[in-house]
């Protein structure tokens, strides 16, 4: 098996863009925008302008003196679009399409961007599988395919701040609990090591996640989730959001709401049929924000001390 080699296209490669790009139209015409008959037609000029652009970088991969896969990532305004990723049959079944991501969303991170969005078309189940591993999550926005309107188009997004917890992050995560007056009280001194000790159970754990949320190498946020199995509705599974937590420094910029929607798409792209939570009745400001992303106060929830 040869090796596979992955390099950005230089401003004169112009023509190697047009051959494998006119390629991946011709054999995927349904996992694009655009359509090989359209872009035929361009000239040499608009494939090197493609290039010229510094608010986008395009790689290759290459096997064999062949170039058998493709992505391009766009800076936008506040984030970063993924695009015209591709695969070559032969190539498929290597996790080259895994490495052509992660090099994409590794130099969008490098740049500055926050977040990266991709529409990728319904039924190409395996471009999901794909980018649902790469950890993006549905926005819930969806179109119609403008290459071929009868084909439904969803858009999925990948916060870069977003990541899973560290063990070193604990103290800080431990400091989020701690600042609000329920957290105060039940909270204790971030060293303790049996934060480290229930840290280390949620890590091992395929069922729980704790996330934090990153901004100029400080946690700022955190929550954590924890896909639930049960009988209940032909045996869903179920996601449970606790200790949602936002710095007193950066509240009012909408992170809180970002995360929750983040945390459903994640629920969602694991199949899960619920997501749910739980709130202190003394956190009247957390209710109206729960309310307005659109849960419902359907139970009473019971808990006892022991």
């Amino acid at each position: 098996m040869q090796e596979i080699v992955i390099s950005h296209l230089e401003p004169d490669e112009g023509e190697r863009l047009r051959e494998i790009r006119l390629r991946a139209l011709q054999d995927s015409p349904d996992s694009f925008g655009s359509s090989y008959g359209l872009e035929v037609e361009f000239a040499s000029d608009k494939w090197a302008e493609r290039l010229k652009n510094q608010d986008s970088r395009w790689w290759v991969a290459a096997s064999g003196g062949s170039d058998v896969g493709l992505v391009c990532m766009r800076l936008e305004e506040g984030g970063a679009h993924l695009l015209s990723m591709w695969v070559a049959p032969e190539a498929r079944g290597r996790g080259l399409g895994s490495r052509l991501v992660a090099e994409a969303v590794a130099w969008a991170r490098d740049v500055g961007a926050e977040e990266i969005g991709l529409w990728a078309v319904d039924r190409n189940h395996a471009a999901r599988g794909l980018y649902a591993a790469a950890g993006f999550v549905p926005s819930g926005k969806v179109m119609a395919l403008p290459s071929n309107p009868e084909l439904m188009e969803s858009h999925y997004v990948l916060p870069l701040n977003f990541r899973e917890a560290r063990r070193e992050d604990v103290p800080a995560i431990v400091a989020l609990l701690a600042d609000d007056h329920l957290g105060a009280a039940r909270e204790g001194d971030p060293g303790d090591e049996r934060y480290l000790a229930a840290f280390d159970r949620i890590a091992a754990d395929p069922y729980d996640e704790l996330i934090v949320v990153e901004q100029e190498g400080k946690v700022v946020a955190t929550m954590q989730l924890t896909y639930l199995a049960g009988l209940s509705r032909l045996g869903s599974e179920r996601c449970q959001i606790e200790a949602v937590r936002v710095a007193a420094s950066t509240r009012g910029q909408g992170l809180g709401g970002k995360m929750i929607r983040w945390a459903i798409g994640r629920a969602r792209a694991r199949g899960c049929a619920m997501v749910q939570l739980t709130s202190d009745k003394s956190r009247t400001d957390a209710h109206r924000f729960y309310d307005n992303l659109g849960f419902t106060a359907s139970h009473e929830g019971y808990k006892m001390a022991l």
